[in-house]
C-alpha cells in the first residue's frame, strides 16, 4: 500500500487538483494517487461525481440506504473529496487559492468552460507558473469539434475502433460492436498521466508549467495502432474479423469440450510446437501453413482443422499440453473467474478497504504497478461525498463548507 505522505512514494510531495468527473480524468488521477500523490477531488454540493449515480449496483451504507454506485469505486481510490461549487465566486476564488501550491490540476470541462471561472490555464498560471495543467476533452482545444462533448461510446464509434470490433459481415450477430469497458476513456487516462509526469518532470528543471491538451478522439485515433498502419500501408480500411488477427494466425479462441481457450501464436516455431502438442506435427510443415503469411491467408481452411483437433479436449488437458509446449494460451475467463484465478490471488489483484459509513468493505482493482516488488497502491478508500471538505479548506483560511 502507499501511504501519499510516505517519503518513498514516488509522488510523495505532489499535490493534485482534480475538477474532473466520470472516468478519464479519475483514471489519471487515480493513478496519481496510487504513485503517492495528494489528490484533492473537487465535486458538486449534494451531487457529487456523476458517477456516484450510475447504478446499479450500489453500495449500502450503515443506514441501510444506498451508498455511491460502483462505478464511482473503481476510478477514485487515493483521494480527498472536497465538495465546492466552482461556479459560485467563493468557490472559484478557493479554487484560485488551491492552485497556488498545486502541482497539477486535471479537468475535462468543455473547451473554455472555465474560463468565466477565472480557472482556465492562463488565468492559473499567473498565480502559479509551476503549474502542471491537464485538460481532457472529447475533441481537443481546436479544430471544428473542439467545443462538443464526447462520450467513451460515440468515440469508440467516430475513431474507427467499431468498424473493427465484431463479427464480420455475414457471420451470426455481424454489426459494429463496442468493446465491454470504457477502453477510450481509460487509454485517455494513461495518455494524460504519462504526459502530466513528463511536464513535472520539466517544470522542476525550468521552473514553467505546461498545458497539456488529451482528447480522447485523437487518442481512440492512436489507439488504433497496428490497423492504422495496416491501413497506411495497404490503402484498404480494415474490418471486422470477429475473434480472429488481421495479421496473425492461428490468435484466436478453440472450442473445448468444457469451454473455450484462446491460443496465441506468434512465431512460426510456436506453430510447430502447436502442431505437436495437438499430435499432428506434419501440420506445422505444410506449405500452406509453414509461414504465417501462409496461415493468414488460408485462415479458413486452418481454423477448421485445428479445432476438430481441439474439441474432444478439456480446456485443462489443452492447455496442460500447450504450456508444456511452450505455446501462449489462456481460459476465457468470466470476472468472477479472473479473481479466482491463482495468479491473480497471489499478485494482490483485489483491494479492501473500510469506509465508516458503508457497511462492508469496498474492493476494488489493484494497480497494476509494483516497484522494488512492492506494490503501488494508495490506503485511501474511494472517498464520501464532501468527507474531506472542512479538512482541506481550513489549510486556505476557509474552515466552513463554501
Amino acid at each position: 500500500m502507499t501511504d501519499p505522505m510516505a517519503p518513498s512514494a514516488p509522488l510523495a510531495g505532489v499535490r493534485v487538483l482534480d475538477l474532473s468527473r466520470v472516468l478519464a480524468g479519475p483514471w489519471a488521477t487515480q493513478l496519481l494517487a496510487d504513485l503517492g500523490a495528494e489528490v484533492i477531488k473537487i465535486e458538486r454540493p449534494g451531487a457529487g461525481d456523476d458517477t456516484r449515480h450510475w447504478g446499479p449496483p450500489f453500495t449500502t451504507r450503515t443506514d441501510g440506504a444506498p451508498g455511491d454506485a460502483a462505478y464511482f469505486l473503481c476510478a477514485n481510490r487515493g483521494k480527498q473529496s472536497v465538495a465546492l461549487d466552482i461556479a459560485s465566486p467563493e468557490g472559484a476564488d478557493l479554487i484560485r487559492r488551491m492552485a497556488v501550491d498545486a502541482d497539477v490540476l486535471v479537468e475535462n470541462f468543455k473547451t473554455g468552460g472555465l474560463k468565466k471561472y477565472g480557472l482556465d490555464f492562463d488565468s492559473l498560471k499567473a498565480v502559479n507558473p509551476k503549474l502542471v495543467y491537464c485538460s481532457i476533452t472529447g475533441f481537443g482545444q481546436t479544430g471544428p469539434r473542439a467545443r462538443q462533448a464526447g462520450y467513451d461510446y460515440m468515440i469508440q464509434a467516430m475513431g474507427g475502433l467499431m468498424s473493427v470490433t465484431g463479427q464480420p459481415d455475414g457471420a451470426p450477430g455481424a454489426e459494429p460492436m463496442k468493446v465491454g469497458v470504457a477502453v477510450a476513456d481509460l487509454f485517455t487516462g494513461l495518455y494524460a498521466s504519462n504526459a502530466i509526469l513528463a511536464a513535472l518532470h520539466a517544470a522542476r528543471a525550468s521552473g514553467q508549467g505546461r498545458h497539456i491538451d488529451i482528447a480522447l478522439f485523437d487518442v481512440q485515433a492512436a489507439m488504433l495502432a497496428n490497423q492504422a498502419t495496416n491501413y497506411f500501408v495497404s490503402g484498404t480500411a480494415p474490418t471486422r474479423m470477429g475473434n480472429a488477427h488481421p495479421n496473425l494466425s492461428p490468435y484466436q479462441p478453440f472450442p473445448c469440450s468444457d469451454g473455450r481457450v484462446v491460443i496465441a501464436v506468434g512465431n512460426d516455431g510456436q506453430f510447430r510446437a502447436l502442431c505437436q502438442a495437438l499430435g499432428e506435427p506434419d501440420l506445422g510443415t505444410d506449405d500452406r501453413f509453414a509461414a504465417n503469411a501462409g496461415r493468414v491467408a488460408n485462415r479458413d481452411q486452418l481454423g477448421p482443422i485445428l479445432s476438430a483437433l481441439t474439441a474432444p479436449l478439456t480446456m485443462a488437458a489443452l492447455m496442460q499440453r500447450l504450456e508444456q509446449a511452450g505455446v501462449p494460451c489462456g481460459p476465457v475467463n468470466t470476472v468472477d473467474q479472473v479473481f479466482a484465478e491463482p495468479q491473480a490471488v497471489a499478485r494482490g489483484l483485489t483491494v479492501e478497504q473500510t469506509r465508516p459509513d458503508l457497511n462492508a468493505p469496498v474492493r476494488t482493482v489493484a494497480s497494476p504497478i509494483r516497484m522494488d516488488g512492492a506494490p503501488l497502491v494508495s490506503d485511501r478508500p474511494p472517498p464520501a461525498l464532501g468527507e474531506h471538505t472542512d479538512a482541506v479548506l481550513a489549510r486556505y483560511g476557509k474552515p466552513d463548507r463554501a
